[in-house]
């Protein structure tokens, strides 16, 4: 495999991830507004990192009972 194919395939990797997060976090802000915004608000990260795993789990047993 050529560096430029390995680039290409680590790059596609990358934006699947941001692609997934940043759903993912778009999704709470119009789900859990409050918890967002009280993270926000404090500074600590740790609830909406929380409630971010949730909707990530939920989604993965969601695509897992369609198999």
């Amino acid at each position: 495999m050529s560096l430029a194919r390995a680039t290409l395939s680590l790059a596609g990797v990358v934006a699947a991830v941001t692609l997934t997060l940043a759903m993912a976090t778009a999704w709470l802000l119009l789900t859990e507004p409050v918890t967002v915004a009280d993270a926000v608000a404090r500074g600590d990260m740790s609830p909406l990192v929380s409630a971010l795993a949730g909707v990530l789990a939920d989604a993965v047993r969601g695509l897992l009972n369609y198999l």
